[in-house]
């Protein structure tokens, strides 16, 4: 472990944590129901909920006992918050001294350039997360515990599960039927969105916007980190709302009222970033609104954050840098301020390879699915699960819970290399930089 770099040690915990989640998943005591579930399935479930995805082949809620629902949060909590970053946290509690190597992997995962000691940095992601999650959870357990009949151990049960699992952009849920049942309910629908958009922005992010990097007497300004984590956020969702009302308001939206199609729009823009909760079913939804949802899904949330995509900011650098090239401007710049030549590499190589890695898996998805009915003839549905895969969003056409071994075998390595795969290739390529020794002659190509 010590002789790993940073990337190789956050690759390796998060492969631990899924099979020691899937061991755990495997015994009986996991399951509601008598016997255990494949060992293919439990795999799959740790692996989703390590990777905070969402995608089941079995149905939570009535699948897994009691042990197995926490054993899920407990994964997917630790998966969005960072398994280096709950390993660090016990070893500060312990009182051990964190190494130049921890202290790597930290920053690698959560912020490069912090401005704070990383003490502090783990605590604050620590109190950050936890005052979320139980802000929301009370929030939830008021209005369930009001709009239902159920018994208050339930309505707790299910306002943690749900606050937890939104705040860390998961997408499980113990409904067969996602949030669906609460389509019309704003306060449901405005929390679970808060908790998926405070997830979703970074814990860096919300630390600048919390104020917690200024120092006393200084002028209060919020990086340029945030402030495209922010605007862009804020475009995405409205532009996704807008297209999916447009596309969606005479036909899956048709039966609803007018404010019920605005909240359901709205809902599925925000968990489309890489939360995977629904109140609509996705396979009813038409094939320009499917395509919204992709776009959405593959960019994702925003760097140092619970969820996956390729990253607003990568996006946005990725814009900015097109407009440069456009405009004959030798830089990038955002905001009046220049992005350097290390970070535009580092963003064409996430790209690149995150569209290589979707166009591979979505290939072999067709192939070994081919006999699935859902899938032969309807690429579509095929493309729309391994994006929401890589990009470990969870939502779903429906191909999910008949997907053949193979079929799983696929969407769990995409859900691996979708959570520390762009990420991990970024760190390596920026901790290999070194100064050329030689130039070679230059020749013209022709492109485009």
């Amino acid at each position: 472990m010590r002789k790993m770099n940073p990337p190789q040690m956050l690759a390796l915990s998060f492969l631990c944590a899924i099979l020691a989640g899937a061991g755990i998943l495997s015994l009986p005591a996991a399951t509601a129901g008598p016997g255990r579930i494949p060992f293919i399935d439990s795999l799959f479930t740790s692996t989703s909920a390590v990777c905070v995805t969402g995608l089941i082949v079995a149905d939570t809620g009535t699948t897994f006992s009691a042990l197995g629902t926490w054993v899920i949060l407990a994964l997917f909590q630790i998966g969005g918050l960072g398994i280096m970053t709950f390993s660090m946290l016990f070893a500060v509690l312990m009182g051990r001294k964190i190494g130049f190597s921890e202290t790597d992997v930290i920053r690698s995962s959560v912020d490069k350039h912090s401005v704070i000691g990383l003490e502090k940095l783990i605590k604050y992601i620590v109190v950050i997360a936890l005052s979320v999650e139980l802000v929301g959870a009370g929030l939830l357990f008021l209005r369930w515990s009001s709009v239902t009949s159920w018994p208050l151990a339930e309505v707790l049960r299910q306002s943690v599960f749900h606050a937890v699992s939104g705040f860390c952009n998961a997408g499980f849920s113990l409904f067969s039927d996602s949030l669906k049942a609460f389509r019309g309910d704003p306060v449901i629908n405005l929390v679970m969105m808060g908790l998926i958009v405070i997830g979703g922005i970074g814990f860096v992010v919300i630390m600048d916007v919390a104020g917690l990097f200024s120092k006393k007497g200084r002028t209060r300004r919020l990086s340029l980190q945030s402030r495209i984590v922010v605007l862009t956020s804020a475009a995405l969702i409205a532009a996704g709302a807008a297209l999916i009302f447009f596309f969606e308001k005479n036909n899956s939206l048709a039966a609803m009222g007018p404010g019920e199609r605005l909240l359901t729009s709205v809902f599925q823009s925000v968990t489309a970033r890489t939360a995977g909760f629904n109140t609509i079913r996705i396979s009813l939804m038409s094939a320009p609104s499917q395509l919204v949802l992709i776009f959405l899904m593959f960019i994702g949330a925003s760097p140092g954050s619970t969820g996956g995509g390729i990253k607003t900011c990568t996006f946005a650098v990725l814009a900015a840098t097109i407009c440069a090239i456009v405009r004959n401007r030798e830089r990038t710049e955002i905001f009046g301020r220049s992005v350097p030549a290390q970070v535009i590499k580092e963003v064409l190589v996430i790209v690149f390879l995150a569209i290589m890695w979707i166009f591979a898996a979505t290939l072999v998805l067709a192939y070994v699915e081919r006999n699935n009915p859902l899938i032969a003839g309807n690429l579509i549905n095929a493309l729309f699960e391994v994006v929401s895969a890589f990009g470990t969003v969870g939502l779903s056409t429906g191909v999910t819970e008949g997907l053949s071994f193979a079929g799983k075998v696929c969407v769990i390595m995409t859900m691996y290399v979708g959570r520390i795969g762009p990420l991990t290739m970024a760190l390596a390529i920026a901790s290999r930089e070194r100064p050329d020794r030689y130039v070679y002659p230059e020749e013209n190509v022709m492109v485009g």
